[in-house]
């Protein structure tokens, strides 16, 4: 059995009872749910369908994420979260470069590095090269002036918390940073790089271990073990390449927005939706969030 989802920008009002029935019936559904009226739906199917990718591809130019995915256990016990670009709308080097000067040359070897075109260790250690000599206030005024959250995070860290849920931050940025948006969100913890500081600048090093996209990987496994559970309990989600060996051992991987490469080796993908689509994909509906 597969489980087949609907989301739509929240407020859009795409997801219409004709589009869904006929997907219904064109797929033998059973099961129909409503999570929210005319925004997400829900039901089972008993094979994935040979069309399914066109039928995608339409939903996308209607605005709507269409997820099908193997029926599993709905709600998850555990979310792991990357934090740039995922829940939070920025990439923090890049906009502590832009603060300093020269965001361009930093934004570029950023967007290489998440799309896979280059190794992540090494393009990180360039860029915090450059980092060098500027002063820790950076990450205060960056954080206050720079930095917005993804719609839907706070929302969503309430309700699976609500609900028994154990949420982790894991980035491969910078402490400085998930720590005040982890408090913030309320994530019970956060891991992410450290940034060497001495006489309240920065050396542009960093204190091993580097937060890579296999160390990613091991967290979230740490996590899980740590809390007697498995990472078949796991909801993470990403955007990055450093973030598909996440994605790919959770129990449900999810590409939010992501870049292409991303998206291409992951099979639920949200370009629509915010983050409360990751309530629905595990069954919520919109009266059970917080």
């Amino acid at each position: 059995m597969f489980t087949v989802t609907l989301i739509c920008t929240p407020g859009k009002l795409k997801v219409t009872p004709p589009l869904v029935q006929s997907l219904f019936y064109t797929w033998d559904g059973r099961n129909l749910v409503w999570l929210a009226t005319n925004e997400a739906a829900k039901f089972e199917i008993f094979k994935k369908p040979e069309n399914l990718q066109l039928i995608w591809k339409e939903m996308q130019i209607l605005g709507i994420d269409l997820i099908v995915l193997p029926k599993h256990k709905s709600r998850k016990a555990i979310l792991i979260a990357d934090m740039d670009s995922t829940m939070i709308e920025q990439e923090c080097i890049n906009e502590m470069a832009e603060e300093a000067g020269f965001g361009l040359q930093v934004s570029k070897i950023t967007e290489l590095a998440m799309e896979g075109k280059l190794d992540f260790r090494q393009a990180l250690k360039e860029r915090v090269a450059l980092l060098k000599g500027l002063p820790l206030s950076i990450v205060e005024q960056v954080y206050n002036t720079r930095i917005s959250f993804t719609k839907g995070g706070s929302t969503l860290i309430a309700t699976m918390k609500a609900n028994g849920g154990y949420t982790a931050l894991i980035s491969g940025g910078f402490t400085n940073f998930t720590q005040i948006v982890a408090k913030k969100i309320g994530f019970d913890e956060h891991v992410a790089n450290k940034l060497i500081h001495q006489n309240q600048n920065f050396t542009g090093e960093l204190e091993p271990p580097i937060i890579d996209s296999k160390a990613k990987a091991k967290a979230m496994r740490d996590i899980s073990s740590k809390l007697g559970l498995s990472p078949e309990e796991v909801l993470a989600v990403g955007d990055g390449a450093n973030d598909v060996e996440m994605l790919q051992q959770a129990g449900m991987g999810v590409a939010l927005h992501a870049k292409q490469a991303v998206q291409d080796q992951v099979t639920a993908k949200i370009n629509h939706g915010d983050l409360t689509a990751l309530l629905y994909l595990q069954g919520y509906k919109k009266s059970d969030f917080y």
